[in-house]
């Protein structure tokens, strides 16, 4: 067959080899069962790499959501752990609170007025801080506030933040402001709030302050918490974070001091109108100094056990002197003063009383059960004669003892430590001395100088100081406008 381009094509069943022995001749055979089968192979390539894509895509879509529920699931698991407490205690079951009463009250009245407050533009506190040694109630104080505003109470204890895996612990704060806002208006109540809201000084430990800035953002309003207030404890707030303590966080500081005889006579009179006794309760309220609730209750639970192991049927004061010393063992925050001592511990509060109002160190009572009743110094620059005014107030304790008695109490001993740092401070550090370079010498010319001075002081006002260890001897307390006024 000859084509248009003089190119023959011979089918090759009609040819023999050797008829083209004198001629170059080139075959081809047909290529299309060759590209049939590449083809073929090529989709059956993409084909695998798409069924193993979705496989794949389904199998980690299932496992996603095989996450996703087991995360809710948990969530919710963690949640249901967190309950509201529920609580039957009313301010009247609690003695021993009647000056902090009225700040509570009005916490409560937020929550049961709402509207009252919203009409003068202002706004339920986000926190209120109690304040005050162990034992003193902090906790009952919590549980009656929110039975009196009749709301849900979510308790929870610091050290229950505390987790070994750095984001548990900001998770639980996390899921416990998630519960209470479901349930809004609530309290939260954080027990011993120091051990996540210590301050932070730069030291490695990232999970308590996750914790810590988590709480923070919470109570911030960063994220909507109206209607939850938080309610914490603490025995110490100077160790506290400042962050926590600025305003819009803890609004409000309740201070609750150990109770003075009047307080201590109420609290027996609630715990001892359950049992059977003959006893002057007045006479031990006022023998039972430093003593706080949860140490009279014990006093009395102790002083029944000893009645029922006499064969009573009531408690005598017998009992109550059996226990007391157990009590006091037991119990490192209770002190039974005797007679020189609480005379001493007297004149030496009162010297502090004084000079604190006399240099106008902000307070707001002092007891003769507590010997830290000012706020600690800021970090902000002081002059010297500010530094000069705190330094008196940690020595005049001692001088004025010194002076009356020639007689002094261990109980100086954080006020002496106050001394030595303060004063040492001053001239190696601040150059407060007369020169840059502090010696030894002249930081004791420079202590001994200052004794010299408070004590002219003190001595000046033996009449003024005389009086206010009268009241603090009766009472155990003594407000700052009472002490301004016996100085004008």
């Amino acid at each position: 067959l000859k084509t248009s381009k003089h190119i023959y094509k011979i089918p090759s069943s009609q040819t023999k080899n050797y008829m083209f022995k004198n001629y170059k001749v080139e075959q081809k055979e047909s290529q299309w069962l060759f590209w049939f089968l590449g083809v073929i192979i090529i989709i059956a390539i993409i084909a695998s790499y798409i069924f193993r894509y979705f496989q794949k895509r389904a199998f980690f879509d299932k496992k996603e959501k095989l996450q996703e529920f087991r995360a809710k699931s948990q969530k919710d698991e963690d949640e249901a752990y967190i309950t509201p407490i529920k609580s039957n205690l009313h301010f009247k079951d609690i003695g021993g609170i009647d000056e902090v009463k009225f700040e509570l009250e009005e916490i409560i009245s937020f929550f049961k007025e709402p509207n009252k407050y919203k009409s003068f533009g202002v706004r339920m506190p986000r926190g209120a801080l109690l304040v005050g040694p162990p034992g003193v109630g902090k906790t009952m104080i919590a549980k009656a506030i929110a039975n009196e505003a009749d709301v849900p109470f979510y308790y929870q204890s610091g050290a229950s933040f505390v987790q070994i895996y750095v984001g548990m612990g900001a998770k639980r704060v996390k899921e416990l402001f998630s519960v209470a806002k479901k349930s809004a208006p609530s309290i939260i109540f954080i027990d011993e709030i120091d051990a996540i809201g210590k301050k932070r000084d730069g030291s490695s430990n990232d999970e308590r302050e996750a914790t810590l800035n988590q709480l923070l953002t919470e109570m911030d309003g960063f994220e909507d918490s109206s209607g939850v207030m938080v309610i914490a404890a603490t025995n110490n707030i100077g160790v506290l974070d400042d962050a926590l303590l600025r305003a819009g966080r803890f609004d409000r500081r309740i201070f609750v001091s150990l109770p003075n005889p009047k307080d201590r006579e109420s609290i027996l009179n609630k715990y001892l109108n359950k049992v059977s006794h003959n006893l002057d309760i007045q006479t031990i309220a006022k023998n039972t100094t430093g003593f706080s609730g949860a140490t009279l209750a014990t006093l009395v639970n102790e002083a029944a056990l000893c009645a029922i192991r006499d064969k009573s049927s009531h408690i005598d004061q017998i009992h109550i002197d059996a226990v007391k010393e157990k009590v006091l063992t037991g119990k490192k925050q209770a002190q039974i003063l005797t007679k020189d001592q609480r005379e001493i511990k007297a004149t030496y509060m009162a010297a502090k009383a004084f000079v604190a109002t006399y240099y106008d160190i902000s307070f707001d009572k002092v007891t003769l059960s507590s010997e830290e009743f000012t706020p600690p110094l800021n970090s902000n620059a002081l002059l010297k004669t500010e530094l000069i005014s705190y330094l008196h107030l940690n020595l005049c304790g001692f001088v004025l003892c010194e002076y009356l008695y020639q007689n002094h109490s261990s109980s100086n001993y954080k006020d002496i430590q106050n001394v030595k740092k303060l004063s040492e401070k001053m001239i190696f550090e601040y150059a407060m001395g007369g020169d840059v370079f502090g010696t030894q010498e002249k930081l004791e010319m420079f202590v001994k100088q200052e004794i010299e001075n408070i004590s002219t002081l003190l001595k000046a006002n033996l009449i003024v100081l005389d009086e206010i260890k009268k009241v603090l001897v009766e009472f155990e307390s003594i407000s700052y406008s009472l002490i301004k006024e016996k100085i004008k």
